[in-house]
């Protein structure tokens, strides 16, 4: 059975270019991003794996931890990192696990036989503090992951576990939100000082409550 949202993410222990890890261990307290890719030395993953790294301190800053997986052994996995680095410019510090008996990819229903028998499609997951999944995300093999919308995504994700809002289309950290339809107007005005700008009795602003 398939993982939908909302669902508790298995946990897995899997060997990585860091060593041995438990994933829920891996993972602390924090939230988690697990993508994966079709097999080590493939062009799109590379320059992915490059945004990646290149990204990894605003990763940090969310106090997100990234692991990327990929079906192919230890050794192909260390060799593929040192041309990440050389051709990307950067220096890979997250974990990729080798998944070579494809234990994580089938737990997390990664390999779709349409597209491909024996590789992982580009699956992207965000798991919350509480293990649960916060967000899919999957794409083909021909287009590349836009990790600037990973972050955004991120970000609305974080907000709104914490206040009662949504993130409007196209959102951005810093821009106005939404308030949830739960909350009646007059309560709005009160939970959020910043003001409440109505547009319909349905569709309410207000700025970002965290800022």
């Amino acid at each position: 059975m398939s993982l939908r949202l909302g669902d508790i993410a298995p946990n897995f222990q899997a060997k990585t270019t860091a060593g041995d890890i438990d994933f829920y261990e891996f993972l602390g307290n924090g939230w988690g991003i697990l993508f994966s890719h079709p097999a080590d030395y493939t062009p799109v993953c590379t320059t992915e794996l490059g945004k990646t790294a290149l990204l990894q301190e605003e990763f940090a800053k969310r106090n997100v931890k990234v692991l990327a997986v990929s079906v192919d052994p230890l050794d192909k996995h260390v060799g593929w990192v040192k041309d990440i680095n050389e051709t990307q410019n950067v220096t890979v510090g997250f974990p990729i696990i080798a998944d070579e008996e494809r234990n994580v990819a089938t737990l997390y229903d990664m390999i779709h036989p349409n597209a491909s028998e024996t590789f992982t499609v580009r699956s992207l997951f965000v798991i919350g503090p509480d293990k649960k999944v916060k967000l899919m995300i999957t794409y083909p093999a021909s287009t590349g992951r836009n990790f600037y919308e990973v972050l955004r995504v991120v970000d609305s994700l974080q907000l709104t576990s914490n206040y009662s809002v949504a993130t409007p289309a196209d959102w951005k950290e810093g821009e106005d939100v939404i308030v949830v339809p739960a909350i009646s107007t007059d309560d709005a005005i009160k939970k959020f000082p910043k003001g409440v700008k109505v547009v319909k009795p349905y569709l309410r602003y207000t700025p970002q409550p965290n800022k």
